[in-house]
């Protein structure tokens, strides 16, 4: 394994030049793009990934670990491959970092088998494409922005408004309903956040379907940019030999690509738009085309997308949309309002959302829901200013039930329940779909709006 020291080879060169993440080696033979090195002394071990060659003895690359104590003139050691994990069924219900190292204080995995990071997609042929509906039972997202089995989500928003908890109920749905498993990536976790999403995930049960891989906040830029390929290896892993249905969780994609700008700058390129790395796309290409349903099984994923000041054409938000099925927008203002989970469900969708895939009896439902709560934003102001009662009667109806619905779409999470002390509910599609249709017919017209908020089911 690439982090077990100068074992893999022999030995290629040594240190010319150390500047903070990036390490020059004077070589004997240029080591390819992409191998793995190793070095130490004095009982520490560092793993080095070649990302340039500068002359023909003379290679750069970025350290994955923090850079104390490397030296010039140290040996540098190949081992003889790329990064490698080690890849077994115990893997389930642990804890791991880039390399494959449990972090949970837990035996190590012993594995016959090492899988490299940079795997080739399965060939065109053994793909498959799916139009089937993954329920999550969040409302607001079977309803107006469904999931595709096999297919990407990204979950848009700024700081605070919730996408963390929304991946965990995503994540619970995954095992305990479908019974599948979850991989989850921490892309640049906060060391924080880290521990107690891992403890939620033991209180609740599901670690034992569940693979958690963190390259944390405060490692090298190196670690953060290639953590997410060593978790999409052990969803491939599940899929392929396990025949497992995956869903591949990252938190979060824009910290991956910020990781990449990191590497990149340090590298000396020149940046392109708004200081981004010139490889954006191909980076970000790299991660997700590899995200694919074959026979052996599915890989679902659900991606958080930080959206730097909440602009949507930010050039990595743009390069992560083009290669989504659905498009799940949080909104700081439906935060701001109580409205939990924060979902815009105007700004959200999904390419399913057709009445093809849907069926007229949910394609019909939700083109409802979406008028009347679009019809209630173009009113928004004149309400504000005017008062409803200025509103024809038509539009006050429409207002009315809009602000019902609007209210019977947030839902208590199984996440939150020891916050609020509301017990989470997984709700079916078909009863969504009935009480919304009931909510459009008036059924619900004289129950008061606060009865409609952050409930399961209406009662019949």
């Amino acid at each position: 394994m690439a982090s077990g020291g100068p074992a893999g080879g022999g030995k290629i060169g040594v240190i010319a030049e150390v500047s903070g993440a990036v390490v020059d080696i004077s070589c004997t033979a240029l080591p390819p793009i992409r191998r793995a090195l190793t070095t130490g002394g004095d009982g520490a071990s560092f793993v080095l990934e070649v990302h340039d060659h500068l002359a023909p003895d003379r290679a750069r690359t970025i350290c994955l670990h923090g850079a104390s104590g490397l030296r010039r003139g140290m040996d540098v050691f190949d081992t003889g491959d790329t990064l490698r994990v080690p890849v077994a069924p115990q893997i389930l219900g642990r804890l791991v970092n880039l390399f494959g190292e449990v972090i949970d204080g837990g035996p190590a995995i012993a594995a016959a088998e090492q899988r490299s990071l940079f795997r080739e997609p399965p060939a065109l042929l053994q793909t498959l494409s799916t139009n089937e509906i993954l329920e999550t039972g969040v409302k607001v997202v079977d309803l107006l922005a469904p999931f595709a089995r096999g297919g990407k989500t990204g979950l848009f928003g700024g700081a605070g408004v919730g996408k963390t908890v929304l991946m965990t109920e995503f994540m619970k749905s995954a095992v305990a309903i479908h019974h599948g498993v979850s991989v989850f990536a921490g892309v640049g976790e906060r060391i924080r956040e880290g521990h107690e999403l891992w403890r939620d995930m033991q209180a609740a049960g599901l670690m034992p379907s569940t693979v958690m891989v963190y390259g944390q906040m405060d490692e090298s830029p190196g670690v953060r940019f290639r953590v997410a390929l060593t978790a999409l290896t052990y969803a491939e892993y599940l899929r392929d030999t396990q025949h497992k249905d995956v869903l591949f969780v990252v938190d979060n994609m824009f910290r991956f690509v910020q990781a990449g700008s990191e590497i990149s700058g340090l590298l000396g390129r020149m940046p392109a738009t708004v200081g981004y790395q010139p490889t954006l796309l191909s980076d970000v290409a790299e991660v997700e085309e590899r995200i694919l349903s074959t026979q052996s099984g599915t890989i679902t994923s659900v991606q958080a997308v930080y959206v730097p000041a909440d602009d949507m054409t930010d050039p990595a938000v743009v390069a992560l949309l083009a290669h989504l099925d659905t498009i799940v927008v949080l909104s700081r203002a439906q935060a701001a309002n109580g409205i939990y989970p924060a979902i815009d469900p105007l700004a959200s969708t999904s390419r399913l959302f057709d009445r093809t895939t849907l069926g007229d009896r949910h394609y019909g439902i939700a083109q409802a829901v979406r008028e009347h709560l679009a019809r209630y934003h173009e009113l928004e102001d004149i309400i504000t200013m005017l008062g409803i009662e200025e509103l024809s009667e038509a539009d006050r109806r429409i207002v009315t039930r809009a602000r019902k619905l609007q209210r019977y779409l947030t839902q208590p999470f199984y996440a939150t329940a020891e916050l609020t002390g509301i017990p989470g509910t997984f709700v079916a599609l078909e009863d969504t779909l009935r009480d919304c249709e009931a909510f459009l017919h008036g059924d619900f017209d004289n129950m008061p709006e606060e009865a409609c908020y952050m409930r399961g089911v209406m009662p019949r």
